[in-house]
């Protein structure tokens, strides 16, 4: 059963896991390269993901055919959307958030790797109705 603290472990996982990418690999880079490199320290961990997941757009009740993607969707539960900038803003918050409540999943985290320090900068987790849901 998935719950609240499960979530919250999940979460350590996946931050302990970018934080080694952004310890290697600094900050400046293209979100592109993190991305692959990310995706080895996943696969090292164990870390059960998606990569460039299309995600569902329903309007009207229909199913609209559109390139849309998340970057990681982690163990069917996280969205994991990186990006490299010089600070997140608000059209990166709204995205994450349109993602995690598109796909119906309960978290998302944006991820920022053009950071000095990517635990107390670089992160941020976002979480909608599907989360408070769980206990």
């Amino acid at each position: 059963m998935v719950t609240q603290s499960y979530l919250t472990d999940l979460t350590y996982k996946i931050n302990g896991a970018c934080i080694e990418v952004h310890k290697i690999l600094g900050a400046g880079l293209l979100e592109s390269v993190y991305h692959k490199c990310l995706e080895e320290e996943f696969r090292l961990r164990n870390i059960n993901f998606k990569s460039e997941l299309k995600v569902p757009v329903v309007y009207k009740g229909k199913e609209i055919k559109c390139d849309f993607f998340c970057d990681f969707l982690v163990e069917d539960l996280i969205v994991v959307e990186l990006k490299s900038v010089v600070e997140f803003n608000d059209i990166h918050r709204s995205q994450i958030l349109n993602y995690i409540n598109l796909m119906k999943k309960p978290k998302g985290i944006l991820v920022n790797f053009n950071v000095k320090n990517l635990y107390h900068e670089g992160q941020e987790t976002i979480i909608n109705k599907y989360y408070n849901m769980l206990f």
